[in-house]
């Protein structure tokens, strides 16, 4: 049952790695203010989602290095035991798609250390690649959207577009995510992958939030909660600060 577990906190980063695509796109929770005048009557999804990917190319060419720290809590609450597990880590991305990740702690369950957190700094070394990007992206070939309206937000008030994947591809996700009116950046996703990692996983609920420094928008939390078949609950959190930008 060992073996089982091992695969089952592998697989619960999966919703993680959802993260990379909406690429140097990320966020911190906070409560919703007042509305924008910057939200538009009339706006179509066709529109907003065409405004999002030029908007995220500009940002992206203008995006050089930046360094910045994180903090990954890890804990799985079920059977056959439940284990916990933290790790501080100081990541540096250097355009166009080299990122790397320098590990200062390390703290909890060895399993979570070594199977789950260095998987997962692999995986999104192997994730920022341009070939993955454009195949997980938020783009009409990626995805279907659906206007569902607006709301108030941290940042003056977004559109609320409705994602349905077009493709199976367990990289992708279906929910709502929601688009920042004036600089046409993500600032919060919802969503569920489209497609599920393994048996043992029964439903997966992915958060994410974004923050927006200077002219970018970058990664400020990320939540991920999966519950399993055998009844047991993993919920991976990771928080994003202390951003420098080079």
């Amino acid at each position: 049952m060992n073996r089982q577990l091992r695969r089952l906190l592998l697989v619960s980063m999966a919703g993680v790695l959802f993260s990379t695509t909406a690429a140097r796109s990320f966020a911190a929770a906070a409560e919703p203010i007042a509305t924008s005048a910057a939200i538009a009557p009339g706006m179509s999804a066709e529109v907003i989602v065409a405004q999002l990917g030029k908007r995220n190319q500009q940002r992206a060419a203008a995006l050089h290095a930046y360094a910045s720290k994180r903090s990954y809590r890890l804990e799985y609450r079920g059977f056959p035991s439940d284990r916990n597990a933290a790790m501080e880590v100081v990541t540096h991305y250097q355009s166009p798609q080299n990122k790397t990740f320098d590990v200062v702690t390390q703290s909890g369950s060895k399993l979570i250390q070594s199977k789950v957190f260095a998987k997962l700094l692999e995986s999104e070394r192997e994730a920022s690649s341009a070939e993955h990007q454009s195949q997980t992206a938020l783009t009409p070939d990626n995805y279907v959207f659906t206007l569902l309206g607006s709301r108030p937000s941290q940042y003056g008030g977004c559109y609320r577009l409705g994602v349905e994947p077009r493709h199976d591809n367990k990289f992708l996700y279906r929910g709502e995510i929601c688009v920042n009116a004036a600089d046409f950046a993500v600032e919060s996703i919802d969503a569920e992958p489209a497609k599920s990692p393994s048996f043992w996983i029964k439903k997966t609920r992915i958060a994410h939030r974004y923050q927006r420094i200077g002219e970018f928008w970058l990664p400020a939390s990320n939540q991920t909660v999966t519950s399993v078949r055998l009844g047991g609950t993993a919920t991976l959190s990771i928080l994003y600060s202390g951003y420098e930008m080079r």
